[in-house]
């Protein structure tokens, strides 16, 4: 048997995160008679656990209740990579073109975020696994060592932390013979977490604090009653609300001036076992635990964990599925996906040879047409949503929770009359046509990477329109 397929033979498919049985809570009971409170949120994962927490917080006294499909942490936010980044927009680019002249004020506002975030988890107690170990960009190729060395003048420049590692210098950092050159960015608080202890902790802060959490009820309609309240039902229940946070993301939303705004795309990411003395000798990563990513189109990311497990995510395995896809029977566990993210792997680190990977798994990333959150806001105020975080959502949910309680009238602020707020993004085509356009468009990253990262026209006429996704 090929290595690449021998390693994942016996991985079991679970999220590394979800495997800890000895801090993992138990599951809560379901929603089994109508309610009635002053707010429903509708989503387990971040934003929703961060905007209950936030508006309990503002208003002490608000009666909450909180309902899951399935559990507190199964979604994106129990199933990324834990990269905790401060970025709010997803870039200067992409914000310099959605939301001009908001870029210094959105990196304050992501600085802050960030702050309160970890403040946030020390005051109460939440032992994420947190380590400030910055953002490094590594290159591939000569192309992107060409573009990476532009990026890191422009930021030395501007008087960011920076750090250039030459070929030899970045691979003393991580010893891998395909790296060429890399970027440390390690101002900020920037860095990795175990993101469902996040969830799971602040899962008990809120129950502490008398919020109300109902897992395994989906919601099934959410309509206005009256004039002044909203009507929402699960599981054939009915919740009486004055007001309704859509804290979904990439999954089933009843309003369609949600489910308009992003698309799900699939990602996989694989943990190893723990590495032994030899095998972190070998490449040495632990004495820098770098949070890594690849310079390209179809990127990977991977890092440490605290005992020593690579996990390793992204790549050519990313997929969107025709119509909005997100049946995990028929889409979490497909072996060719974690063959492909297994093979790239070993041709990263070739003196691996023989590792084992102990777990697989897969899960959705809500992306948007601005490549960032969507917040907004309808009913006359009662009803908002923040979702469509595109990749960046372990840090950027807190501040989409922000916006979204604001808009419900938390202790509204002025960021409510920003771009980033006010401006409504593009809806994606119809079908067939997102399909067709998707697949075209992947087809086209892969072949800029394949060539250097020289673009195609199709890929300049995206990025015209600012419109370029991984997918």
């Amino acid at each position: 048997m090929q290595q690449h397929l021998a390693a994942i033979k016996d991985s079991k498919y679970c999220p590394l995160w979800h495997d800890q049985p000895d801090i993992r809570p138990e599951v809560l009971p379901a929603l089994s008679e109508d309610t009635n409170c002053e707010l429903l949120i509708v989503g387990g994962g971040f934003t929703g656990l961060w905007a209950a927490l936030q508006a309990k917080e503002r208003k002490a006294d608000a009666d909450i209740v909180l309902i899951e499909k399935t559990f507190i942490a199964d979604g994106a936010s129990g199933r990324n990579g834990g990269f905790l980044n401060s970025s709010l927009a997803h870039g200067e680019t992409n914000t310099d073109h959605h939301f001009p002249g908001e870029a210094d004020r959105l990196h304050q506002l992501g600085q802050q975020n960030m702050a309160e975030l970890l403040e946030t988890l020390e005051r109460y107690n939440i032992d994420a696994h947190y380590e400030k170990v910055g953002e490094t960009e590594v290159a591939t190729n000569q192309g992107s060592v060409d573009e990476m060395r532009k990026d890191f003048e422009e930021e030395k420049a501007a008087g960011d932390d920076v750090v250039w590692f030459d070929k030899e210098a970045m691979q003393a950092q991580v010893n891998s013979p395909t790296y060429l050159a890399g970027i440390w960015r390690r101002d900020g608080q920037d860095g990795i977490i175990d993101p469902a202890r996040i969830c799971w902790g602040l899962k008990r802060v809120l129950l502490e604090l008398g919020v109300r959490i109902f897992e395994n009820s989906p919601i099934d309609t959410c309509k206005p009653l009256g004039n002044e309240q909203m009507r929402s039902t699960a599981l054939g229940f009915t919740i009486t609300s004055d007001k309704v946070l859509m804290a979904t993301n990439a999954y089933h939303n009843p309003v369609s001036a949600v489910s308009r705004t992003t698309i799900p795309v699939w990602d996989y990411q694989m943990a190893t076992e723990p590495l032994n003395d030899e095998q972190l000798t070998a490449i040495g990563w632990h004495k820098t635990r770098h949070a890594l990513g690849n310079h390209a189109n179809m990127f990977h990311y991977y890092r440490m964990t605290k005992d020593n497990r690579i996990t390793w995510g992204g790549g050519g395995a990313v997929r969107y599925y025709f119509n909005k896809g997100t049946d995990f029977a028929s889409f979490a566990d497909i072996p060719e996906r974690f063959e492909q993210l297994s093979k790239e792997f070993f041709e990263t680190f070739p003196q691996l040879a023989g590792l084992k990977f102990s777990h697989r798994w897969s899960g959705i990333i809500a992306t948007s047409t601005r490549f960032c959150m969507v917040p907004g806001a309808t009913y006359n105020g009662r009803l908002a949503w923040a979702v469509g975080y595109t990749g960046l959502g372990v840090g950027a949910t807190r501040f989409g929770a922000r916006i979204g309680i604001e808009l419900l009238g938390y202790q509204p602020s002025d960021i409510l009359k920003m771009q980033f707020v006010t401006k409504k993004p593009m809806p994606w085509a119809p079908e067939p046509f997102r399909w067709f356009g998707v697949k075209f468009t992947q087809s086209a990253l892969v072949k800029a990477d394949a060539n250097n990262g020289k673009r195609g026209l199709w890929l300049k006429l995206l990025d015209a329109m600012n419109l370029g996704f991984t997918c």
